[in-house]
């Protein structure tokens, strides 16, 4: 069986960082298999984790002095919680992995321990029926694992409870902006055609100087939107969080004033702050499958709700700043 480390190398340390901002987030993943901790034998423990990368390393950093099996299911690079929501770590797949590395060879007892957030793809009944083993679902942080097993399986109620600490939510920022690149340079090239737009049909001079203010208000917007909203999300009211966006954007908004205003007209001026609050509210979204403050249904209610607001208030910013010139 393959040996894996419980210590993190200089490699693991970039890849995290790869991870982390998105550039290799897609393809970040180990092989599925079974793995090996320490020294482990019949036994042993065997701990059931996604083939994510950052999932499989959150799980063996945390095994100092355990043996134990890894048994690492094929979950398509998706980690434990969104792979369990998206059917890619499901009891079907628990059973074909237990099947296909012939687990039942390798220990003697007939027990997995599946992490917490797994629970909504895996039915520990069907485990059983399907493959003969006994399924116990762990402790929420990878962290308790070593105390889990030393208790024989059992988890205290601080190992049950869900956290969205401040460290745990800046941990999503870089992986935002970096997935917002793309988007903003075409944004950037709609912006730059919208602020010539003139008496005199187009205007490189105005393209250039409109331009440069709509990308400051931009910038204002995603800052609103993928970064205070997640530092603030316990501080700001209301559940939904496209309402959040708009009150990180209004936030945003008063940094704008900082900016030289009294060039601009009325129109202009809530042009620019209409389209800040709209985006920080549209990205403040995108912190809903990070969060256990929603659900699936409460995502779907909030959507519905949301996006038709931020359509309309998107139009209006473009009337507002396309015709500012004509007034």
């Amino acid at each position: 069986m393959p040996q894996v480390a419980t210590a993190a190398s200089f490699r693991d340390f970039c890849g995290t960082v790869g991870a982390r901002i998105g550039i290799i987030r897609r393809k970040y993943k180990v092989a599925p298999g079974i793995y090996a901790v320490g020294t482990p034998g019949s036994e042993s423990p065997v701990l059931v984790t996604a083939n994510y990368k950052l999932s499989f390393d959150a799980l063996r950093l945390q095994l100092c002095g355990v043996d134990a099996w890894l048994l690492v299911l094929d979950t398509r690079g998706i980690n434990v919680w969104c792979a369990a929501g998206k059917g890619t770590l499901s009891t079907e797949e628990v059973i074909r992995s237990v099947e296909h590395s012939r687990l039942a060879l390798v220990v003697s007892h007939r027990e997995l321990v599946l992490p917490q957030l797994a629970a909504t793809g895996v039915t520990a009944q069907d485990v059983k029926r399907g493959c003969g083993f006994q399924v116990f679902f762990g402790p929420i942080r990878a962290a308790d694992i070593p105390t889990y097993l030393q208790q024989g399986n059992q988890c205290n109620e601080t190992m049950r409870e869900v956290t969205f600490t401040l460290p745990e939510r800046a941990v999503l920022i870089p992986v935002e902006l970096f997935l917002l690149a793309k988007p903003l340079l075409i944004t950037l090239a709609l912006m730059f055609v919208l602020s010539g737009i003139g008496p005199s049909l187009f205007s490189l001079n105005a393209a250039l100087h409109r331009g440069l203010t709509l990308l400051t208000a931009t910038l204002l917007g995603i800052f609103g939107g993928a970064v205070l909203t997640p530092l603030l999300l316990p501080w700001l009211p209301c559940r939904q969080f496209w309402i959040k966006g708009v009150l990180a954007g209004l936030a945003a908004a008063v940094i704008s004033w900082l900016l030289p205003a009294a060039r601009y007209s009325l129109p202009e001026q809530l042009a620019l702050f209409l389209w800040m609050i709209t985006l920080s509210s549209y990205l403040a979204m995108n912190f809903t499958g990070s969060t256990p403050f929603t659900s699936p249904s409460g995502v779907e209610y909030e959507m519905r709700r949301g996006i038709p607001v931020q359509i309309a208030a998107t139009c209006l910013t473009i009337v507002l700043w396309v015709g500012s010139p004509f007034f």
